[in-house]
């Protein structure tokens, strides 16, 4: 695939990616800067990439990685860090549909509260709509596990927003 080419399907896939980081992150300023620097990587490393295998799957499993290194950098800092956009949202315009917004949140609130297994699972194949094979290769596990770990977290979900008791 030419450099062209490489790029365009990269640049396709930031609106699936930026959700992905979203998920992942539960902050916007966080998912833009993981989106970024996972786009970086995918650029500087575009050697390792073989054709003929799935390139959002590889960009994928870059971002998981990434994100995964910043949580242990996170974690060894041990420091308090606010965002300063921590406010982003307060204003927000008036013609949005309220109910929509809430029901949003709560789903956000309740994939924010899986355990970070369940929670890239979930992400994964029902959000970004990957097959349990492919999934599995993003996160690195049997599929079998995958599916456990999807299946508890669906349950999880639905417990949480009461569609099940």
């Amino acid at each position: 695939m030419s450099q062209d080419r490489f790029c365009e399907e990269l640049t396709a896939l930031l609106p699936r990616l930026r959700r992905f980081a979203r998920g992942l992150t539960h902050d916007a300023a966080d998912a833009d800067d993981l989106c970024q620097q996972t786009v970086e990587r995918a650029l500087k490393s575009r050697q390792s990439w073989q054709d003929g295998t799935r390139l959002d799957a590889w960009v994928y499993r870059i971002m998981r990685n990434q994100w995964i290194d910043e949580v242990r950098a996170r974690t060894r800092r041990s420091q308090t860090f606010t965002h300063a956009d921590e406010g982003m949202n307060v204003g927000a315009p008036g013609d949005r549909d309220a109910e929509n917004l809430v029901e949003l949140g709560n789903v956000g609130r309740a994939l924010a509260r899986l355990p970070e297994d369940q929670r890239e699972a979930v992400m994964l194949v029902l959000v970004e709509g990957f097959a349990y094979k492919e999934a599995a290769e993003i996160i690195g596990v049997p599929q079998g596990t995958l599916t456990s770990r999807l299946g508890r977290g669906r349950e999880a979900l639905l417990r949480e927003l009461g569609e099940i008791a």
